[in-house]
């Protein structure tokens, strides 16, 4: 991007860089320079539907996030700066739950983004990377695990994706599919707190992310 393109000062060089093995995993790494001092925080918006191509909604697949807390939102879905523990919440994923279990609970955060769309903060997370998420689709025993050297994770459970045509012109209603964005946390150029998101010109930006793909064994 060009300088103050978006508002953000500095020429940033991006490369992505996506790569398969024979261990069915995608890697993405991602590598960045800038010419002045600016904010970098690259991710990955895939939907994905462990049942198929638009075959249903993803609520009864089960999700394990690596996380203790999440980061809570204002009516704008912009994170307060704050961290809250998942436990004894709707957002309480450390052991494999279905995700539709607990959606549509009373509960303030959920009602604000009709269903999950919450930075998860990535437990031991640091510059190694470590297993953030894993999804298993019943039926089918399909398998996604989610590896990143990232300090967060968004959970995004399609909640407005309103009847668009997808894939194979089938239609995918709301809840037809599933994001797991790792990334640094929302909005932290402006949260103090967070972990920091500021790119100077004598430095690299790198992070990797790895979707496994694979089966369950029963």
């Amino acid at each position: 991007s060009k300088d103050m393109e978006e508002g953000f000062p500095g020429n940033l060089k991006v490369d992505v860089i996506y790569s398969l093995n024979n261990q069915n995993e995608l890697k993405i790494e991602y590598l960045a320079e800038t010419d002045k001092n600016t904010h970098c925080n690259l991710t990955n918006h895939s939907y994905f539907n462990l049942k198929g191509a638009g075959n249903g909604d993803v609520l009864d697949h089960k999700i394990a996030i690596s996380a203790e807390n999440f980061t809570p939102v204002d009516e704008n879905m912009i994170p307060i700066g704050t961290l809250q523990k998942v436990s004894s919440s709707p957002f309480d994923f450390r052991e494999l739950t279905r995700i539709g279990e607990r959606i549509d609970e009373n509960d303030e955060q959920l009602k604000l983004g009709n269903g999950y769309d919450h930075n998860f903060v990535i437990k031991n997370s640091g510059e190694e990377i470590s297993l953030a998420a894993e999804v298993v689709e019943p039926i089918s025993g399909r398998v996604l695990e989610v590896y990143t050297s990232e300090p967060g994770i968004q959970f995004y459970t399609g909640n407005f994706l309103g009847g668009i045509k997808g894939k194979k012109h089938k239609v995918y209603e709301n809840r037809f599919g599933f994001c797991l964005e790792t990334q640094h946390f929302p909005d932290s150029p402006n949260q103090p707190s967070f972990p920091s998101t500021l790119l100077e010109p004598e430095e690299k930006y790198e992070s990797t992310t790895i979707y496994k793909f694979g089966l369950t064994e029963n």
